[in-house]
């Protein structure tokens, strides 16, 4: 059921992400991890709907989402940057594959940390964050999104690499067979991944080749 909802902020959370915060329609209830379909209220994009992930928890009295802007393509991301608090947005029904669990590590690439986000919220605020990894691609340091809290929620199982940019103390690269193996990663545990499909076919084979099983993956096409 779609349903309006008015923009309560909307600002950068990096150079190319925003963060959007709306109105929550009475009754929308979600699990860590899901999503919704977004349209914008603007003649011509009503059926130009696009899925994002909540970031928010479930108990907010708001939702909140952090959107990667492709300016380039001219769709849907780039009319969201002219936006602005008191515009309207639509939000449809809530769907969703990823779900938490068990402990494990999370890999993501990109603006795949966004079915994360909520799932880490969630697990810190009833103090289970326990052993679980976050294993992060990007280009550049500018492009991780959450870094601050993310370090305060895992510490030194915040794991990042990045593939543009080399800097101190921070994996250069991506991810390969090798990367994995120097992250202490428990195989016998769930592997939470997203990011493009070329990087999650990637990662699944080379997990493969590590012995962890294909029901170990959860996973979500981003």
């Amino acid at each position: 059921m779609k349903n309006q909802v008015t923009i309560k902020s909307i600002e950068h959370a990096t150079h190319d992400v925003l963060h959007i915060v709306v109105e929550k329609p009475e009754g929308m209830d979600f699990e860590p991890g899901q999503a919704t379909e977004i349209f914008l209220d603007k003649l011509g994009w009503e059926n130009e709907g696009r899925p994002f992930t909540f970031t928010c928890l479930p108990e907010d009295h708001y939702l909140e989402f952090m959107i990667k802007t492709y300016p380039s393509h001219k769709g849907v991301t780039n009319e969201l940057l002219s936006l602005k608090a008191g515009d309207h947005l639509i939000v449809n029904d809530v769907f969703g594959a990823i779900a938490y669990k068990e402990e494990g590590t999370f890999i993501a690439g990109g603006a795949g940390i966004t079915p994360f986000i909520s799932i880490f919220r969630n697990l810190k605020k009833q103090g289970k964050l326990g052993s679980n990894k976050l294993i992060f691609s990007n280009k550049t340091k500018g492009d991780i999104i959450l870094e601050k809290e993310f370090r305060e929620m895992l510490g030194s199982n915040f794991i990042n690499i990045l593939s543009d940019e080399t800097i101190e103390g921070v994996a250069h690269g991506r991810v390969t067979e090798d990367f994995l193996k120097t992250c202490g990663l428990a195989y016998d545990k769930s592997f939470y991944i997203c990011g493009p499909p070329p990087m999650m076919e990637a990662v699944e084979k080379m997990l493969a080749n590590l012995n962890v099983k294909k029901e170990q993956f959860v996973e979500e096409v981003f």
